[in-house]
């Protein structure tokens, strides 16, 4: 009896034990932290359309992405790298805020010894459906529009430098894919081409960028451009040579509707109702866009809204904005503070007085912003005439 007695003893101690077993791992599986969705991640896209440009696509599309996503293309600076823009931006993080979709085009085209810029002097790169960089581009924006279900009526573009050049660029080659630009550190359409950048009336520019889509009567793209005034690579002065070029295509007059300052340091002008933007950034150089810029470009996009903003309709001053362009920098974003980051330096001399902003420039002085010289790594270089460079691809 004492034996059955201990036999049943031990059943039940078991059984206990196994019970107690599987209500502390069942306790554990509940207690364990929930595995999280992998993060969204930069990824490279091949076989995404016609690309003469021969250049690659890099695509950030968040984890909420929308049903029907915005597109946004933001395009790095001479001796840049796709990645690192990607990783130096605030776009993917906005992107994940928002819900619309970052393509990160990465350039592969030399000029006067700068590599990995975007092609915006040649014939094909400079008339819609040309071919090079900006039919390259497209096909990107069309991949992406298809795969995703973007929104057409939600596409636009940003960029750096070279990348700035090249969102000018597809904004005049084609207002029928792009809605706004945002160019940071850039000059007007058509500067790096045979026109070249000297002097011009805002109907001389506005004419460079109509004739890019000879015969097109559709909407044109809103502009949003960004300068700094000690900006050693690019003048300051290219800001208003912008404002010119697009406030003559809007039809608008060249003079500021109000003139605001967001923050500190930074000077906001509007012209008609809002169709052209630029600002100014006192102090800074050519290394655009500094953490909190590129949220007032996705607003001004209206990416930060699940549908799309409506079109202004053309509509109709300050005291002077004075920029001065002295010092080196590197085309790639704060990358003054990135040790690890080494292009070659570059920097070009002007040999044209710096006006103010946004009164009128008198004519008939000696304003050849497309005549410079190089320094590379302080070494000068023969003056360059940026309107007749040397490219090779």
């Amino acid at each position: 009896m004492k034996r059955h007695t201990t036999k049943r003893t031990g059943i039940v101690a078991a059984l206990i034990a196994a019970v107690g077993t599987a209500v502390v791992t069942a306790l554990s599986m509940l207690a364990a932290p929930v595995p999280q969705a992998m993060a969204a991640s930069l990824t490279q896209v091949t076989n995404f359309g016609s690309n003469p440009g021969n250049i690659q696509m890099y695509l950030y599309v968040p984890n909420n992405v929308a049903p029907r996503p915005g597109i946004l293309v933001a395009m790095h600076g001479c001796n840049g790298q796709a990645t690192a823009f990607y990783q130096g931006t605030e776009f993917a993080r906005l992107a994940d805020q928002y819900g619309f979709i970052v393509i990160y085009p990465q350039a592969n085209k030399s000029a006067n010894g700068l590599s990995n810029c975007f092609d915006v002097w040649s014939n094909e790169a400079l008339r819609h459906a040309g071919g090079s960089d900006p039919v390259s581009i497209v096909s990107m924006v069309n991949h992406v529009l298809q795969s995703y279900n973007g929104d057409p009526q939600r596409v636009f573009a940003t960029g750096f430098s070279s990348g700035a050049m090249e969102t000018n660029n597809l904004l005049a080659t084609y207002p029928d894919v792009f809605k706004a630009g945002a160019p940071f550190s850039g000059v007007p359409y058509g500067c790096l081409g045979p026109a070249g950048c000297g002097d011009k009336t805002p109907q001389q520019w506005g004419d460079l960028a109509r004739n890019a889509y000879p015969g097109y009567t559709g909407s044109r793209p809103r502009v949003q451009a960004w300068h700094g005034t000690n900006d050693s690579v690019l003048n300051y002065t290219m800001l208003q040579e912008e404002v010119d070029q697009w406030t003559n295509v809007w039809g608008l007059s060249q003079t500021p509707t109000s003139t605001t300052t967001p923050q500190s340091g930074w000077t906001k002008r509007a012209y008609g109702s809002s169709q052209v933007e630029a600002y100014t950034v006192s102090g800074a150089g050519h290394d655009l866009p500094h953490t909190g810029m590129a949220i007032h470009a996705i607003r001004f996009f209206g990416l930060d809204q699940s549908s799309p903003t409506s079109t202004p309709t053309p509509g109709g001053g300050s005291g002077p904005i004075r920029g001065v362009a002295s010092g080196r920098c590197l085309d790639v974003p704060n990358s003054s503070t990135k040790p690890e980051v080494a292009p070659e330096l570059r920097r070009i001399h002007r040999r044209c007085p710096v006006r103010t902003v946004p009164g009128r420039r008198r004519r008939g002085h000696r304003q050849r912003h497309q005549s410079a010289a190089l320094l590379l790594l302080g070494r000068q270089q023969p003056e360059v005439d940026l309107g007749q460079m040397t490219h090779t691809r």
